[in-house]
Order: C-alpha cells, then structure tokens, then sequence
C-alpha cells in the first residue's frame, strides 16, 4: 500500500529528489532534469512524480509540486495516483493469463459468458472486447450494475464486430465481469493477487485505499479540487515506482508470455490497443508506451527496450504535456538540447468553447496572436481535435463541427484530414443526420484509403442501422 511518508512533508518546495538513486547519472543530467520538472512546474504544465530508469534500475526520482489544490501537502515518492486508461492493462493482461491457463479462448463468444444478453452477443467475440471493436456503445452508467443493465437493454450494435472501433468502458467492464465470472474471485482480489503480488508491486491497491495510504488528490489549473467519480469498479491506483515495477514485469514477460503480449499489442488499424502502443522492429518490441488521464489525473508509462530505458511521469493536475515531458527526458539522456513544454491549448479553450463557441475562438485567435511564447502551437490541430472531441462528449453537436473544420485548416497531414472528417461524420450521425453523415465518412475514405474505422461505419449506414 502506499504508505504515509515521514520525512517528504518536511522538505523542499519543490523537487525532491531521490539523490541516493542517481549514481548511474552524470552530476549534469542530473542537474537538467531538475531543472526541466522545475520549469515546467513554473510554467504551470507539471504538477507531479517523474521516474527514470536505465538498465532495469532506478537511476532518477523526483516529485515536484502539491499533493492538493490547497498547496498544504507536498508530493512525496509514496503518493499513489489514479493512471486512467492505464488501469485497463490489468483487465486485458488478465484475460490473457486465463487464456495460457486454458480457462478461456478470445474466439469465445460473449454469449457464452452472458448467454441473457441479446441476439447480437452470439457475435462479439473477446477479442473484439480486447480491440474495442464489439460495436457496443459507450456507458455513461456509474455503476457496475447500472452498466450491465444498459447493455442487455441495447437491441442492436454500432456496427459489426471486427468492422470499427471504438474505445469505450462497455469494453472494459465486461472483460472485468468475465474474469470474475471465470475465477470465482473479485476482480480486484485477482489483480492483488495474481497481477500485483507477483510484480512485488505492494504500494499498489484497487478500488479503496487501506488505511495507511495516500492518494494524491487532482485539482484543475486554478488549483480547485477535482470530485472523482468513479464509474466502474476495477481501478488500480498506485506511486511511480509500481508502476515502473508493472513495466519491468510486463515488458519481460513475467506475466504472460511473449506471444500474449504481441497477441495484445494487435489491434483495429490506426488504433490505440489495450496496450496503448507499441512498435515491433523484425518480431523484436521496440517500444511500449501507454498514457492514460481520468480526472484531472495523468500518467504516462513508456520503455524503450531498444535503449533500455523506461520513463514514468504521473501527475494530479493534467495538462496533456507529459508527452513532451518523456521526449525530454529522453533528449536529456541522450546529451540532446531539450525544450520545455508550454501550455496546452486546449486545456485553456475548452470550457471557454463550451460555454459560448465564438468568445472561446476569439480567445484562441487572441493567444496565437500576442502568446506564442506562452502557449504550445506546435500541435494546435491535436489541440483543435481534442478540444471538438470535448464538444462532442457533452453532445454540444455543431460547435464540434466546426471545431473540427478548424483543425482541417491547421496543416494536417491526410491522416489527420482523414479522422478530423470521420470525426465530422460522427457528430452528424450522433445528431441524426445520416446523410451529412455519409458525406463525410466518404470524404475521410477518399483523403485516406486505410482509414477502416470510417469505411466500417459506412457499411454499418447503409445496412440501416
């Protein structure tokens, strides 16, 4: 369990660093990664646990920042923190561990675990939970119960199985019933027992907190605390270093074999995996990276077993910037110049769009114009994307439109013009309008042939569905 810590809340203001760790690092790589959490945390994009290991040991710890939004507590190495999508590599890791035992196979139909759910389980195999390509939509239900209840409601699918994807919990929440189902044992028991005991990842817990834990608590960039609500049972939370034991275990093949975790690594094309990512070089893992964000909570788990390697940066504060943060990191490493990330756009637009679409571009066009120096413009059509994806969450339809059009205009390439018309498409799907819906699903095919997701959803259309 994550421990209280003693000594932690005494110290710096800022980083506090795990000094004795930093043998295997020069004076000065050491020096520029303080130096790197530092600024970013003044800059205002890093509130959070940095871990860097080479050769399979700890070599850099760092915490910089509070564990609140009343800045009363500082960071510690022992806080634990939620990981978001991160959480889902337990459920799909598991699911092929009852696989090597021979318990189940991901040719098995849903049916066989849920035989009272529709027709339509009879065609989702686990592997298409595994790919989130089951064609089950998302539930905003916020419970265990509640979610099961609105699936066996559903009379039909989104598309056929194996045909699109999306990544959504209906997926996650019943791999996690059917290894409850399978094993006798709740879903956190089996992750405590069979996933984080043998990775000597004790800190670590599921769901509830024992009573000597702690957890970080996520507040936004005005430092208000964030209320979590949990939707689903199964979360794991836990401090960097278990989850760069969870890494070490896993990319090992501790766990499960090798043929499980590229089995794993599989996925709908151009898509994120349960894995997240990961890059094959001639059969051989390159490199596995997974980031996950839920409640103003961020993680980012990425190893290089190429460079032997492995980053972990966590925060409380999300600012979608720990990509930047790993790459440098790894610049640092490398005795590369390195750039401090600046501010996300869309971190700073979003609500501003959705509380009134013209004010919020106006804002937009105020910073490009007088704040480049502030705000990261490098990647303003990810930002423009995400930010009409939020939109479209909160079903705000026609201003996520044309946020999406916007993001056509900011240089794409075809693969980035292909999903911002496929995104286009869905919000006219999900407001009804077919036709408008087909348009663009062709446009996105047209600028990008391998764009399956929209081919799929065409088929789906023009079965009536």
């Amino acid at each position: 369990m994550c421990k209280i810590p003693f000594i932690f809340l005494i110290l710096f203001f800022s980083i506090v660093s795990g000094n004795n760790l930093l043998a295997q690092l020069s004076p000065t790589k050491v020096k520029q990664l303080d130096s790197l959490l530092e600024a970013a945390h003044q800059i205002g994009v890093f509130n959070g646990n940095a871990l860097v290991s080479e050769h399979g040991k700890i070599v850099y710890h760092a915490e910089t920042g509070y564990a609140n939004g009343s800045k009363t507590v500082k960071l510690s190495p022992d806080h634990c923190f939620d990981i978001g999508s991160i959480s889902k590599e337990f459920n799909s890791v598991g699911i092929m561990l009852l696989q090597e035992k021979g318990k189940l196979k991901l040719s098995d139909k849903l049916s066989k675990y849920f035989p009272e759910l529709p027709a339509w389980a009879e065609k989702i195999q686990l592997k298409h939970l595994l790919q989130y390509t089951s064609g089950l939509p998302n539930s905003k239900a916020l419970s265990d119960t509640a979610i099961l209840k609105e699936i066996s409601l559903l009379k039909n699918l989104q598309f056929e199985p194996g045909t699109a994807f999306d990544y959504n919990i209906s997926n996650v929440y019943l791999q996690r019933a059917i290894i409850q189902k399978i094993t006798g044992i709740s879903y956190s028991r089996f992750v405590e027992t069979f996933l984080l005991k043998p990775c000597k990842m004790d800190q670590s817990y599921v769901d509830k907190p024992g009573i000597n834990t702690i957890t970080a608590i996520p507040f936004d960039n005005n430092f208000r605390e964030t209320i979590y609500q949990q939707n689903m049972t199964g979360w794991v939370r836990l401090p960097a270093e278990d989850l760069f034991r969870w890494a070490q275990c896993l990319n090992s093949y501790k766990i499960i074999s090798e043929n499980s975790f590229k089995e794993l690594s599989e996925g709908f094309p151009n898509s994120e995996t349960s894995l997240g990512g990961t890059k094959y070089e001639n059969g051989k893992l390159i490199w596995h990276q997974h980031h996950g964000s839920n409640y103003n909570y961020e993680a980012l788990m990425y190893s290089n077993l190429q460079k032997d390697i492995t980053i972990i940066l966590m925060t409380n504060n999300q600012n979608f910037k720990v990509h930047a943060l790993k790459d440098a990191i790894l610049a640092i490493l490398e005795g590369q110049p390195y750039k401090v990330p600046k501010k996300s756009i869309y971190l700073d637009i979003r609500e501003k769009v959705l509380n009134n679409f013209e004010q919020g571009i106006a804002f937009l066009n105020q910073i490009k114009a007088s704040e480049q120096n502030k705000y990261d413009f490098s990647g303003e059509k990810y930002d423009l994307v995400s930010t009409g994806k939020y939109l479209m969450r909160r079903e705000h339809f026609d201003d996520a439109i044309k946020m999406f059009h916007l993001a056509t205009l900011a240089n794409p390439n075809k693969e980035d013009f292909s999903y911002a018309y496929e995104l286009i498409a869905e919000s006219y799907y999900k407001k009804g309008s077919k036709e408008l819906a087909i348009i663009y699903y062709k446009k996105a095919v047209e600028v990008y042939s391998e764009n399956k997701n929209a081919a799929g959803m065409l088929l789906e259309i023009a079965k009536g569905k």
